[in-house]
């Protein structure tokens, strides 16, 4: 039995198409080619599109919804807020950096948070949408992790320090990660850096547990479309614009199926 056996899957949920599927874009202040480029994107999204999903690690990381006080995240809802006020419906999910953003942010930005995971109806199509984490299920050190930063109870004492500290924490956790992957580049230009990736039997279950044969998520940075018995995965990629290797894109679900858009330009 798989780690996601009794996470319910929220909806069915409604939504028009075209819709817009990105996640992963860890924004941040020290990557302003990468926001510049969603801030092009969400000038498209306001003529093409109808729905906007977001699934996860949106900003690089979130400490509490005090940071919506700050110019970056201003700048960041105001571009969302004027998206949903141009009539597409913009939709956030929690990811593994930024799953304490909340009601205050989503307020600002004019977008409703959903559950991980969470099932849609689209275009005549069945959906359902993750992050991904959770599916990640052989990671055994990053599961422990994801399961005590859920606990309600660990949250609220993060959150009852003072926002100082937590940022130090943030940061300190940031700084870790990119030394890991600092260190599998040094074992040589031919080794990439290892994500955790998605165990196809969680995947299976998840869609067995929804009712239907489409999955899409992000969180691995490994873009691709999978297809087995049990459905067909659409693995989002991660943005980058600042790095070597500029990659951006959005999927579109409309009623000719999903097809990808590239945002590199």
């Amino acid at each position: 039995m798989t780690a996601i056996s009794h996470t319910p899957v929220a909806g069915p949920l409604e939504v028009q198409a075209p819709a817009w599927f990105i996640s992963d874009l860890h924004l941040t202040p020290g990557m302003p080619r990468t926001l510049a480029a969603f801030e092009r994107t969400l000038e498209r999204a306001a003529a093409q599109a109808r729905t906007l999903f977001i699934l996860g690690d949106f900003f690089e990381f979130w400490v509490g919804d005090e940071e919506t006080d700050a110019p970056f995240a201003q700048r960041v809802a105001l571009a969302l807020r004027t998206l949903s006020a141009r009539g597409v419906a913009v939709y956030l999910m929690h990811g593994n950096r930024d799953f304490l953003l909340g009601r205050r942010f989503a307020g600002a930005a004019g977008a409703t948070l959903l559950p991980d995971p969470t099932l849609i109806d689209c275009a005549g199509q069945r959906v359902v949408l993750s992050h991904g984490d959770m599916l990640c299920i052989d990671d055994e050190r990053y599961n422990r992790f994801r399961r005590w930063t859920r606990k309600r109870w660990v949250q609220r004492v993060f959150l009852a320090l003072p926002l100082r500290a937590r940022l130090a924490v943030a940061r300190k956790l940031r700084a870790d990660s990119e030394g890991n992957r600092a260190r599998q580049r040094s074992a040589g230009a031919a080794v990439p850096v290892v994500y955790g990736d998605v165990a196809p039997a969680a995947a299976a279950e998840l869609l067995g547990a929804a009712g239907a044969s489409l999955l899409i998520h992000g969180h691995t940075h490994r873009p691709a479309r999978h297809e087995d018995g049990a459905g067909v995965r659409w693995v989002l990629t991660d943005w980058d614009l600042d790095g070597a290797h500029p990659r951006a894109a959005v999927l579109q679900l409309d009623r000719d199926g999903f097809r990808l858009l590239p945002q590199t330009d």
